[in-house]
């Protein structure tokens, strides 16, 4: 069989799956699932001998160590799989959710109810624990999934989809509700991304190269985070404590995610105050700081900050900071060179906050709290499958419930239309 027969069937049987999923109970969901994390931690040590495969084709393609890490299945990152997989089987459930229900002047009563998707394809990069996050994800909200992650985590994805595929078997659910792509080569995905007939919905995660890839060829609807050039302003009545301890979070914690900060506006009028003690607490974490000319005029050893820094995911310890004239000139600037990801405002100014969250139009506006923030679980999502940063049809994290869709549901008694 070749390449591209073995892929419409697998796109096939993941079809007649999902049929098989959207009658499934929460009950029966929630055995498979914890089933599942059963079998990650029972199969633990087989797990680490394939991802030792992994690992040593990636030192041996000199990929860097900070991509070995990510690649690294340890006991900590399985024993979190597991628990990620627990923790979805305790959500709700949101297939069969009644959304609303209203009375036509006729008597028709008219209603709304989530229904999953059907078919998810999501193509992924390094981190081998995506597979289980995503597989439960899609079980829970009654959709089946076709994973295509990374050449460079090949022998440990194949061994978690069978770990999980088995699961779903000793429950007496149709294996086929998990499919994995066997083979690393990219036509294999643009193959898979001309299968409007069998798959819903597409979601990659990974770099801006290959969303962008993905966004381009493929013919079913993508859900797509290009980026995230999140920022923070500083309004004029900002705590500086406050804001200095929040800054520090979102820069430094975890510089190379999505959600970490990589603008910073100050106001004018505490900019001579604040900045220099900003720019001391950053400097001391590592931190390389690109400035607008205003900033530079105040602290003249900042590197200059040229027009594409504004625009960049640095994804590194680097910040560029610019000094604004007030509310108006940051939400512009947010406005021309922001990735609509996540946005925060710093300021004990009630108005200035109200008027932050209705004209940022990013997924994830905050007030008073780090960008990093920007998360399922910790938005109470209890897990995410992507962030989108598109409108249609989820914006932000995506968790269980933007797994789903709603079908309008009717109840008569006779009534016929008469015009």
């Amino acid at each position: 069989m070749n390449m591209k027969d073995e892929i419409l069937n697998l796109a096939k049987s993941a079809k007649e799956a999902s049929y098989a999923l959207s009658r499934l109970g929460s009950v029966q969901k929630n055995k498979a699932l914890l089933r599942m994390a059963d079998g990650i931690l029972q199969n633990a040590s087989s797990l680490k001998r394939e991802n030792e495969k992994d690992l040593k084709a990636a030192q041996k393609k000199g990929l860097s160590q900070a991509l070995i890490d990510r690649l690294t299945l340890s006991d900590k990152v399985i024993n979190a799989m597991a628990s990620g997989i627990q923790e979805v089987a305790a959500l709700p459930d949101p297939v069969g959710e009644v959304v609303r229900m209203w009375r036509r002047p006729n008597d028709l009563l008219v209603g709304k109810v989530r229904i999953p998707l059907g078919v998810i394809a999501i193509i992924y990069e390094a981190r081998p624990n995506v597979t289980a996050d995503a597989a439960c994800l899609c079980l829970k909200s009654g959709n089946a999934v076709i994973l295509r992650g990374g050449s460079e985590a090949f022998s440990s994805n194949q061994a978690i989809a069978q770990i999980l595929k088995n699961a779903l078997e000793e429950e007496g659910i149709t294996p086929h509700a998990i499919q994995m792509l066997s083979t690393p080569e990219r036509e294999a995905i643009y193959f898979l991304l001309e299968l409007e007939d069998y798959i819903d919905l597409v979601i990659p995660r990974g770099g801006e190269e290959l969303i962008r890839a993905v966004a381009q060829h493929s013919r079913i609807p993508v859900i797509k985070h290009y980026k995230g050039v999140c920022h923070i302003f500083v309004d004029e009545s900002a705590d500086f404590a406050m804001a200095e301890k929040i800054i520090i979070n979102a820069k430094v914690q975890r510089p190379e995610v999505c959600n970490a900060l990589e603008t910073l506006l100050i106001h004018e009028a505490i900019a001579q105050d604040f900045l220099p003690r900003m720019v001391k607490a950053l400097e001391k974490e590592g931190v390389e700081i690109r400035g607008c000319p205003r900033a530079r005029k105040l602290i003249p050893r900042l590197k200059e900050a040229q027009e594409e820094d504004w625009y960049r995911e640095y994804l590194d310890l680097i910040l560029s900071v610019k000094i604004a004239s007030g509310l108006e000139e940051a939400i512009g600037h947010i406005t021309t060179y922001g990735s609509s990801h996540t946005e925060s405002i710093i300021t004990s100014n009630y108005q200035n906050a109200q008027r932050f969250l209705k004209e940022v139009n990013s997924s994830v506006v905050l007030v008073n709290a780090s960008t990093r923030f920007s998360d399922g679980n910790q938005l109470g999502l209890g897990a995410e499958i992507g962030i989108s940063t598109t409108k249609l049809h989820a914006f932000g994290p995506m968790g269980l419930e933007e797994l789903t869709t709603c079908k309008f549901i009717v109840y008569g008694e006779g009534q016929i239309r008469e015009s």
